[in-house]
């Protein structure tokens, strides 16, 4: 049950990730969360959506792969472990939010779900 929801909040973030980056990417919250300015943020609008495009697909995965039940558990794994990396390569980028956004729920939803099996 705690995997469970752990991996539901994790496909939550990607969603609300999705939605920053796809239709809310030059409102001025949006760019204050990413640490933006006006100008790139509209230079850059299209990267934005391509990027939130994809984090759609981790969130759908996920909620994919917990619906298939037992037989979704290595694509659930795989999807955490692909949050986990993207996190620590934005760590690395110089991202530092995203080791507690993306890497530390990720994470522990994988933590959870290996436990229960």
């Amino acid at each position: 049950m705690l995997a469970t929801i752990l991996i539901v909040l994790v496909a939550l973030i990607h969603a609300y990730f999705l939605v920053l980056e796809m239709f809310r990417w030059e409102a001025p919250r949006t760019r204050k969360v990413f640490g933006t300015t006006p100008e790139f943020a509209a230079e850059s609008k299209v990267l934005a959506a391509n990027q939130g495009l994809y984090n759609g697909f981790l969130s759908a995965g996920l909620i994919y792969g917990l619906l298939m039940g037992v037989g979704g558990g290595q694509m659930v794994i795989f999807l955490l472990l692909c949050v986990m990396v993207a996190g620590i390569y934005a760590a690395i980028c110089g991202i530092k939010a995203a080791l507690f956004a993306q890497t530390l729920p990720a994470a522990l939803a994988l933590l959870a779900l290996l436990l229960s099996i």
